[in-house]
């Protein structure tokens, strides 16, 4: 679904599948953001923050010929070697309450 919103930009809901590593990765962000701003922040405001900040520039406001620059889409992500999903599940939840 999708909604314009009042400042002129639009919502776009959607579900996404994650890996609990992104998970963390997302809660860190959002900790980082929250002490930023001096306030909670939600792993749905962390996406958006993070989102903004890699967002690669719009291709009519490149230069003719010029192709724009796109963000891999693992950029953010490295990759870790395989864990039972328990055990991902487990360390991701310690990452976000910050006790690993």
């Amino acid at each position: 679904m999708m909604q314009a919103l009042p400042d002129g930009e639009a919502e776009i809901s959607l579900v996404l599948r994650l890996p609990w590593e992104d998970v963390a990765r997302l809660g860190q962000e959002a900790g980082r953001l929250a002490a930023q701003l001096h306030r909670p922040v939600t792993l749905d405001e962390a996406v958006s923050n993070r989102l903004r900040s890699t967002r690669p520039a719009a291709s009519h406001a490149t230069p003719a010929g010029e192709q724009p620059s796109a963000v891999p889409p693992a950029a953010a992500v490295s990759s870790l070697p395989p864990r039972p999903p328990a055990e991902q599940a487990r360390q991701a939840i310690e990452r976000i309450n910050g006790s690993a």
